[in-house]
């Protein structure tokens, strides 16, 4: 059962090297990823002169959260593991794959990596607002907050299918590209309603450095289930004593 390899870890783990320097990594990655994703939308809405939303904004911003992760998942993957989101990070520790205390160490750097991404924005575009994540006209919070754990189900379902895994072989060598598909393709779908943030650090800064907290419960409640059932579920029926990977000629 994962829930028996859950481990707290020590205090002491906060402060070793190699856990300060995967904290910085998080910190880097997420404020990459936050930038460019962030800055997206802030580019759309100064193009449009602050206009509505539109079809061709949605694909943009999808493409821009798809190659920024991609990017930023890749440059951390070999110090951190390249999470880049709390969601992530909480769905490894329930399944075993991260103690407590250095989950702890991500999520503080993860959220740190964010805001400063918002003030570097909100700094180089002359002031230009950081979106807070707000649900669209007609979208009721129980929907999104649905919306949000599927979708960040899948996220981490295929952190753990193509990163996590032991088992995972040669498919680690496109971890980071299928993760980034996945997010944009899930902006793609609920981007419309919620925003799709997937992410309690990409919704974290702009809600901060803007000061708009309505209904942000909804984007650190909602990932957190999706991640950790997604944690659950692959590390009870996939990585178990019993998984034994398929033979190449059965894929």
């Amino acid at each position: 059962m994962p829930i028996r390899n859950i481990s707290v870890g020590h205090p002491q783990e906060a402060t070793q090297m190699d856990a300060l320097k995967a904290a910085l990594a998080e910190f880097i990655s997420t404020l990459i990823f936050v930038f460019a994703g962030e800055g997206s939308g802030m580019a759309f809405a100064k193009l449009t002169d602050g206009g509505a939303n539109t079809p061709a904004g949605l694909i943009a911003a999808a493409i821009a959260h798809a190659f920024a992760l991609f990017v930023a998942v890749s440059v951390g993957a070999n110090i951190s593991g390249g999470h880049v989101n709390p969601a992530v990070t909480f769905g490894a520790f329930v399944g075993g794959n991260i103690t407590l205390f250095r989950g702890i160490l991500y999520w503080i750097a993860q959220l740190l990596g964010s805001t400063v991404a918002c003030l570097l924005l909100k700094f180089t575009t002359g002031g230009l607002t950081t979106s807070a994540f707000a649900l669209s006209s007609g979208e009721g919070v129980w929907n999104a907050f649905v919306l949000e754990i599927v979708m960040t189900f899948g996220l981490v379902y295929t952190v753990y299918a193509t990163a996590i895994d032991p088992k995972r072989g040669s498919l680690g060598t496109i971890a980071p590209i299928a993760i980034g598909f996945i997010v944009g393709a899930n902006i793609l779908a609920g981007g419309a309603f919620d925003g799709a943030s997937m992410n309690p650090a990409v919704s974290f800064g702009p809600a901060l450095v803007s000061w708009s907290w309505e209904n942000h419960w909804v984007y650190w409640a909602g990932p957190l289930i999706g991640g950790g059932i997604a944690g659950l579920v692959y590390e009870f029926f996939f990585i178990s004593p019993t998984h034994e990977q398929l033979p190449t000629a059965d894929y």
